[in-house]
């Protein structure tokens, strides 16, 4: 398909085309949320860890004798009936790690691409790669970009650009990443998502295929 180029005066400078099998295909939704879900799950730590009435320090004397006091019996201050005593079926450190076919993470991203591009939510723009590297330089180009909101927008690079990433860098919904770090997460984050002339080359290296 063909789609518009931009310079970062917003100005239409051309067209260049995007692959079908990237942009174009029919967003597979489940396809997409296993791997959101996945990506998550991936992400997390799974350091939590509470302590059992085992685990718990002291509490190894039986606090007052079984009977003749009229109190209820107990046998250790750290049962899980007492303030400060073990946690019963608390959290303990595990893995949280999703595998997925890679078949399934590539159409996943392919998924996610063609959904912006139905929502109408894709630019390409050239010269980006030389912005001076100002956050000032950064809001006016982005304002002058259409489509979407431009207080929320992902970048992609073809490779790390320090003049691109420090522009971006003070803004709270920007985020700057080179395209083959392209996700699940940052794409369905921001409601726009800006390629680099460059960047529309890295993506169809990696995923036309």
């Amino acid at each position: 398909m063909q789609v518009p180029v931009y310079d970062v005066t917003g100005q239409e400078t051309g067209q260049v085309e995007l692959a079908d099998s990237v942009f174009g295909i029919e967003p597979n939704v489940p396809v997409m949320h296993q791997a959101y879900v996945r990506q998550m799950a991936n992400a997390r730590l799974g350091t939590h860890d509470t302590k059992t009435r085992g685990e718990v320090r002291g509490g190894g004397r039986k606090p007052w004798r079984q009977k003749g006091t009229g109190r209820a019996r107990h046998g250790s201050i750290r049962s899980p009936l007492w303030r400060g005593g073990g946690v019963v079926f608390g959290p303990h450190p595990r893995k949280y790690t999703q595998r997925m076919p890679r078949k399934m993470r590539r159409l996943a991203i392919r998924s996610a691409l063609s959904a912006k591009m139905k929502a109408d939510q894709v630019v390409v723009v050239e010269g980006l790669t030389e912005i001076e590297p100002r956050t000032k330089a950064m809001i006016q180009t982005l304002a002058r970009l259409p489509k979407g909101d431009a207080r929320s927008t992902l970048i992609l690079v073809d490779e790390p650009r320090e003049n691109v990433r420090r522009g971006a860098d003070n803004l709270e919904n920007v985020r700057v990443l080179p395209a083959q770090y392209v996700n699940m997460r940052d794409v369905f984050k921001y409601e726009r998502l800006l390629l680099t002339r460059e960047a529309v080359d890295v993506i169809h290296r990696l995923w036309a295929q």
